[in-house]
């Protein structure tokens, strides 16, 4: 594998502020391994979703190992693709693909990078009731996550109805009936709560903001992000400022690139290495 090198990227929207390519090619570094990383940034080269296909087969035909998927593609990938992992499958999305002999493999490696930065985080947070916003690709690794980790009761809150639904029956039948319901009262919902996620990507340095009205936080709460650029968003400042337990997205963007380098290398990555080197970027 070294000799050969490893060609990976990744494919998305407004990515040019991502630390993936540093963290995946350092740790080859580390390692011997002569490994580039890029970025295929559809706004950057001006392209509509629908030359998601071709991008993939572009990658594919040039000799890329891998490529990791982003925002807004990694439910529409699935269609893309020849395999998919067990835990891809039940989870309905897609953020890494492994290109190997012929074939286009999908695996998850959000749902362990958010549980694991989670597990860390916020080790001993109360897991009753949690209202996660957002039911995406991100969305729903993120909520198998929660679910895996105890959280009794999740509360979905998705402006496209059908996708919410949908995450819910998957969550419902995966985790048992009950542990997973569509919002419809966030304040509501958030009054009784112990615990927000935002996995929609307002606060992003493209789509700046909060996803709710700040007003709607309470002190009682603990509140997690999965965007890392910046790390620190509206939410999260608002949320210290009320003395709320946070959790940044860095976390999970280190874990699951740990994942993701031990599939495209074939070789087990040093995660202290990879967050040393994450805190290292600023």
């Amino acid at each position: 594998m070294s000799s050969q090198g490893i060609l990976a990227g990744l494919i998305g929207r407004g990515i040019q502020a991502s630390r993936t390519p540093a963290l995946h090619e350092h740790e080859g570094d580390a390692q011997a391994l002569r490994y580039l990383y890029r970025l295929i940034d559809v706004d950057q080269l001006g392209l509509p979703d629908s030359a998601l296909a071709q991008l993939l087969e572009a990658a594919q035909r040039t000799g890329f190992t891998g490529l990791n998927i982003t925002f807004p593609f990694k439910q529409a990938i699935l269609a893309l693709l020849d395999e998919l992992s067990d835990e891809a499958r039940g989870i309905g999305a897609v953020n890494t693909v492994v290109l190997r002999d012929g074939k286009r493999i999908g695996h998850n490696t959000d749902c362990l990078g958010f549980a694991e930065g989670f597990r860390r985080g916020l080790p001993d947070v109360a897991r009753r009731q949690v209202v996660q916003l957002g039911a995406g690709g991100a969305g729903a690794a993120v909520a198998h996550a929660l679910l895996g980790e105890g959280v009794e009761r999740l509360l979905v809150f998705e402006v496209d109805l059908a996708r919410g639904q949908g995450l819910v029956d998957n969550l419902c039948q995966r985790f048992g009936s009950g542990r997973a319901m569509l919002g419809s009262d966030l304040a509501g919902a958030l009054a009784e709560a112990d615990g927000l996620v935002n996995t929609t990507p307002v606060g992003m340095a493209k789509l700046p903001g909060t996803p709710l009205p700040p007003a709607l936080l309470h002190a009682g709460l603990w509140v997690a992000e999965i965007i890392y650029f910046p790390l620190q968003t509206e939410l999260l400042r608002h949320a210290r400022a009320l003395g709320c337990r946070t959790l940044d997205g860095g976390s999970m963007a280190v874990f699951q690139a740990v994942k993701a380098f031990e599939l495209f290398s074939g070789r087990a990555a040093d995660a202290g290495r990879m967050q040393a080197h994450f805190a290292c970027l600023g």
